[in-house]
């Protein structure tokens, strides 16, 4: 199983991304939230209410899941990665691989 991190503009973005990947059965799930982010932006701190979305894919599913986000995304510089945990419950990450292409 691997775990993708993105950011994203607004809630309507993060849904049309994670219904993009569900449908091309290339992600099993995706968790969404707000989140509080600053950060420097043409030498300017900035401020904004963003949403995250925690992507749950096959381990082998980042590179294609990477490019398809980079298509959709508003963002010039989007930020995409990723981490594979240590453990997982057998039974989670059966449903994982069998839920994805």
């Amino acid at each position: 199983m691997r775990i993708i991190y993105i950011t994203t503009r607004n809630v309507g973005e993060a849904k049309k991304i994670a219904n993009h990947l569900l449908s091309k059965k290339l992600i099993a799930c995706a968790n969404m939230f707000p989140i509080e982010s600053m950060y420097s932006f043409e030498g300017d701190l900035q401020e904004d209410i963003e949403f995250v979305i925690l992507i749950k894919t096959k381990k082998e599913n980042y590179e294609i899941v990477q490019k398809e986000i980079e298509k959709m995304h508003s963002y010039e510089t989007p930020a995409i990665f990723s981490w594979v945990p240590d453990k997982v419950n057998k039974k989670y990450n059966d449903w994982i691989n069998n839920n994805c292409n």
